[in-house]
């Protein structure tokens, strides 16, 4: 558990680093996860992020029934589900907006008179994303930190996984979309080298990468998740090491 709790903690802070420089034109940019703003992006993370509180709030379920591995499976991907995941985000963005919003009109009748007030009133927006997902992600390591390691908790797809299982997917959804951000926004990835271990440890199912490969797990990552093309001479250097990537959705 120690080492997938710093992952996500790490993958979390260093998001929130970057939420802090955000500005209202960078939340309307759009993204390859099509038709997801960045805007709508981040609100998925931050859903996805704070899920567990309330999971551990219920009563557990029985025995785990599946892994991180089972977890992505193609349940997971078919257009019912994901459909209801892009409404879920766009709701859940347009309430942050909201927020947003709010907030900056009061901000703006501090600052109205100020010199230079304007600027800092811009600033703000990347403050409020960050303190928002900051409480999110903070109130589920609390939780966590409340339950053992093996907790058993019930996903919103019905799976009974253990609470390191659940959190390690957690750590995939934070650091494979923060890669998709980082596109979206023209900078270089921030993957953080405690999250990028955990998830190359979990789509190569542990096993060492063929050294031929040059691969490290930044590229592992990006190639296993469809962010950039394998090689027909990858895919068969892989084959022949008889390694088979986890794939999302089956």
């Amino acid at each position: 558990m120690s080492v997938v709790r710093a992952a996500f903690r790490d993958e979390c802070e260093r998001l929130g680093s970057v939420l802090r420089t955000l500005d209202r034109s960078d939340l309307d940019r759009p993204t390859r996860c099509v038709p997801w703003t960045v805007a709508d992006l981040l609100a998925h993370v931050r859903t996805g992020a704070g899920r567990l509180a309330d999971m551990l709030a219920a009563t557990a379920p029985g025995p785990a029934q599946v892994d991180a591995a089972g977890y992505f499976g193609a349940a997971k991907f078919v257009p019912k589900v994901d459909a209801a995941r892009i409404d879920a985000a766009r709701i859940d963005a347009a309430r942050i907006d909201a927020a947003r919003v709010e907030a900056a009109r009061t901000e703006a009748a501090r600052v109205e008179a100020v010199p230079g007030g304007g600027e800092r009133l811009a600033e703000r927006t990347g403050a409020l994303l960050d303190a928002d997902f900051d409480r999110t992600w903070r109130a589920t390591l609390t939780a966590v930190d409340a339950h053992p390691a093996d907790r058993v908790v019930r996903t919103r797809h019905g799976d009974a996984m253990t609470v390191t299982e659940f959190l390690r997917t957690r750590v995939v959804e934070v650091g494979v979309h923060g890669l998709d951000l980082a596109e979206a926004l023209n900078r270089p990835p921030w993957l953080t080298p405690t999250a990028a271990q955990v998830i190359a440890e979990l789509l190569t199912g542990g096993q060492a990468l063929p050294v031929g490969l040059g691969w490290d797990r930044l590229t592992l990552i990006r190639k296993a998740t469809g962010r950039i093309p394998r090689s027909p001479a990858e895919q068969h250097a892989l084959d022949t090491a008889g390694i088979r990537l986890l794939a999302f959705g089956g």
